[in-house]
């Protein structure tokens, strides 16, 4: 395949070069794109060196198959239709895109035949909280289907970039030396505190973030009947997601039913043993493919209900190993 990466030098983008080495992604020719400013910064793939190229309005990507986009959503708005015009299959990972009825929504183990209907050849990746939720709850909903789903999110400063992780890191060394830490990336100091707030408060006094978990959802699940309540947290966690979950299905879903669909489930790994100890942590998880489940239980609240954590790594699953999935599905299911 002949591959973009647009936003090259960014936390994602960075990412995306080592998951496409990691999965052995089939790649021809490689180009990297940028802004002026990252624009003739060099980066090493598979023992080959890439000068990062200003994307502007050419013809650029005339001879490209794929281009994984993480520049943000202004930047792919702008330069969408350069990108696909000449047939290039834009995987688009900002929000730029996802709600649109003629562009598909797609986490590959719960709808990845929706990525052969892309009318103006672009493919949204979901919000990072989104994927990692849908991928636990596809097997539940295939056992009885769910009807709501009420979600706290513990989010990494990873997912505000990777300027934020080095504000983060930056405040405990200035509070370590006395100093007042810098906040530039937050709305308060992130270091020994957590904030309730991702993205801006909405008219309905949810954040933009929180709302993104209630629209993406239905969308990705074909389901718009299902309901969904998020509060969505920064916590001082350097990188992977976590996200407590409780969910009413239309007939009880015991905790071993439960256990035995996420075993079977692609994309997830089970650590769930309380009386070891054993549950998945952002520490551990960190760099990890799958999303993590445990803490598998009866809602005491809600006969028909079961609750459940999850953990995830917000740049890999979560960003940019997601899109690098919808490709490997489009290649392998092509039709």
């Amino acid at each position: 395949m002949r591959v973009a990466i647009v936003g090259a030098s960014g936390a994602v983008g960075q990412e995306f070069l080592r998951v496409l080495d990691e999965q052995n992604f089939p790649i021809s020719e490689l180009t990297l794109f940028g802004s002026k400013r990252s624009a003739g910064r060099a980066y090493t793939f598979r023992g080959k060196e890439y000068i990062v190229k200003e994307l502007q309005h050419n013809d650029d990507f005339k001879d490209i198959d794929i281009a994984f986009t993480s520049a943000g959503a202004g930047t792919s708005k702008e330069f969408a239709e350069t990108i696909t015009k000449h047939g290039a299959i834009m995987i688009d990972n900002s929000s730029a895109f996802r709600m649109d009825e003629d562009v598909p929504l797609v986490v590959p183990e719960v709808n990845g035949d929706d990525a052969f209907n892309t009318p103006r050849n672009i493919i949204a990746n979901p919000n990072c909280t989104t994927i990692q939720m849908v991928v636990a709850l596809k097997p539940l909903n295939d056992i009885s289907p769910i009807k709501r789903v009420h979600v706290a999110t513990y989010q990494a400063a990873s997912g505000a970039g990777a300027q934020a992780m080095a504000e983060l890191i930056k405040q405990y060394s200035e509070i370590a030396e006395g100093k007042q830490p810098t906040i530039e990336k937050f709305a308060y100091q992130l270091a020994y505190n957590v904030i309730p707030q991702i993205d801006v408060f909405m008219p309905n006094d949810y954040t933009k973030e929180e709302m993104k978990m209630y629209n993406e959802t239905r969308k990705i699940m074909h389901a718009p009947e299902i309901s969904v309540s998020a509060m969505c947290v920064r916590v001082p966690v350097m990188r992977a997601h976590s996200e407590a979950i409780w969910i009413e299905t239309e007939r009880p879903i015991s905790p071993e039913e439960a256990r035995e669909a996420f075993e079977k489930a692609e994309g997830i790994i089970v650590k769930d043993n309380p009386a070891e100890k054993q549950y998945p942590m952002p520490l551990d998880i960190a760099n990890q493919d799958p999303v993590y489940v445990g803490r598998i239980r009866k809602d005491l609240a809600n006969e028909n209900g079961l609750t459940f954590w999850i953990v995830g790594d917000q740049i890999k699953k979560g960003a940019a190993l997601n899109a690098v999935q919808i490709a490997q599905y489009m290649i392998a299911h092509k039709k």
